[in-house]
């Protein structure tokens, strides 16, 4: 929740959006400038993509029987559940990439970009950027899914190409949004993660492949047909600046929108790390770095997209409304719909989770959601007071994060290798799920914030009493 700055100088440079104000700087860029990376995109990744195919042939989707305009845009294709194993496992692609590159030069071309370490590299400081993700882990997960993953949804270009996929259904989507946890785990698991050759370089590697993929097929399907996805209007499929916006959000977003919404600031050597982090993690990805160059720049794209592209449309309260239904009474945390909505009202502003048609939860949830905000600054600052104290935490959570969202029962339940599977095709368009509310099974979180709320309540009563008493005495002592 975006609280006002009364000594925030205002002048013609000064926008506000969406409940966030900013200053433009020569950084910023207008919609003319941004437009042109909206039809660039990552060449040699779908070149690759296409040799690998041919590799692999069975990682080809087949062709699909076009069905007719008015029953293509009514049926939603759903995917295997979580914890169920696909009849037959798909090939992985950076497997095959890893150990057939020398025999083609467009894999080594990029083999050589990705494993070729910039000057700008720090591994100490990218080591550092790792560990913030998980000092400030709770908050920092509750930005992701509320803000960076849902708040994202407003992103009406984008949102066009996800519900092509289908992997936003009720059903899938809590999935899906695992499946986005785990590479970011895998990102900042170790130093070595993020290495060439480690976990988190290889499942980004994944993912680049598996845009080239969908992006491939989409531009095919909309040859066939035009008015299936119109490449004039949204840009090329996951173009440059959808990318950008992608590492954006996982970054700067964090930085400057949801952990200062959830009363966590972050130190500056901090900031820096962190964009460091995930501008390395840009470069394996095949996105444009210079845009991470530094925080200045980071923060200016970030108000930039946040400027030009948030724009929610009809899809994008599909989306959102069935990322919430995903998400609400389910384990690990069994919070209700309108915990989840209060989340992302405190942390989007309810001008944008209007747009997005999400509904708006009573005082009592603002109230638990301000208990939650007490819960994460109070450890949060504690821990990070206290160098020990903060590398057990550190070390914890690293642990603990890995065996809920990728290990655990109702997790991922196993690694995922971001296969093809949400494969785009002219059946496949996401429809909105239904609105039964999902019955409570556990209190979960809402009752930890519930209990911090009473105790920084009562810390809050027990210390107004005792300045009371104290000032009442220093007073009869003067008079």
């Amino acid at each position: 929740m975006a609280w006002p700055n009364p000594f925030r100088r205002r002048d013609e440079h000064t926008r506000t959006c969406w409940g966030y104000t900013f200053q433009l700087t020569p950084d910023h860029l207008t919609p003319e400038q941004a437009h042109p990376l909206k039809f660039s995109y990552d060449v040699l990744g779908e070149e690759c993509y296409d040799i690998l195919k041919q590799i692999s042939p069975q990682e080809a989707p087949r062709a699909e029987t076009p069905l007719p305009k008015s029953e293509s845009l009514q049926k939603s294709r759903e995917t295997v559940p979580s914890g169920e194993k696909p009849s037959k496992p798909k090939p992985d692609l950076y497997a095959i990439f890893r150990d057939n590159h020398e025999n083609d030069p467009k894999l080594q071309q990029l083999w050589d970009e990705v494993t070729t370490i910039p000057d700008w590299v720090d591994w100490d400081q990218i080591a550092r950027g790792q560990d913030i993700f998980y000092r400030y882990g709770g908050a920092t997960m509750t930005g992701l899914a509320y803000q960076s993953l849902l708040g994202g949804m407003g992103a009406n270009r984008v949102v066009e190409v996800l519900a092509r996929t289908g992997g936003f259904s009720v059903k899938v989507a809590r999935h899906r949004l695992f499946e986005t946890a785990q590479h970011i785990l895998e990102c900042t698991r170790s130093l070595e993660s993020i290495r060439p050759g480690g976990a988190g370089f290889s499942s980004s590697i994944r993912v680049r492949l598996l845009h080239a993929a969908v992006r491939a097929r989409i531009m095919k399907l909309a040859e066939t047909r035009p008015e299936y996805y119109s490449v004039e209007k949204y840009g090329v499929p996951i173009n440059d600046l959808d990318c950008i916006a992608t590492i954006g959000t996982f970054s700067g977003t964090i930085i400057w929108l949801s952990l200062p919404r959830q009363g966590i600031w972050l130190r500056e050597q901090e900031v820096h790390d962190y964009i460091a982090l995930w501008r390395l993690i840009a470069h394996y990805m095949g996105t444009p770095t210079e845009w991470f160059s530094s925080p200045a720049k980071a923060k200016a794209m970030m108000e930039s997209l946040l400027m030009n592209e948030i724009n929610p449309s009809e899809t994008s309260k599909i989306l959102a409304a069935n990322i919430i239904r995903g998400l609400e009474a389910q384990p690990p945390t069994y919070a209700s719909r309108s915990f989840l909505e209060v989340n992302a009202r405190w942390l989007n502003g309810n001008e944008l989770c209007d747009a997005l048609g999400l509904g708006r939860p009573s005082l009592w949830y603002w109230a638990l959601m301000s208990g939650q905000c007490i819960f994460f600054m109070s450890v949060c600052y504690l821990y990070r007071s206290i160098p020990s104290l903060d590398k057990r935490k550190v070390s914890a959570l690293r642990n603990v994060f890995w065996a809920l969202i990728v290990e655990g029962k109702y997790g991922l339940g196993q690694e995922t290798v971001f296969d093809f599977k949400y494969i785009p095709d002219f059946n496949v368009i996401t429809a909105r799920g239904g609105d039964e509310q999902a019955k409570m099974m556990e209190a979960g979180v809402e009752r930890r914030s519930l209990n911090t709320l009473l105790i920084a309540t009562g810390c809050l009563l027990f210390t107004g009493y005792v300045g009371l008493k104290v000032t009442a005495g220093i007073l009869g002592r003067i008079f």
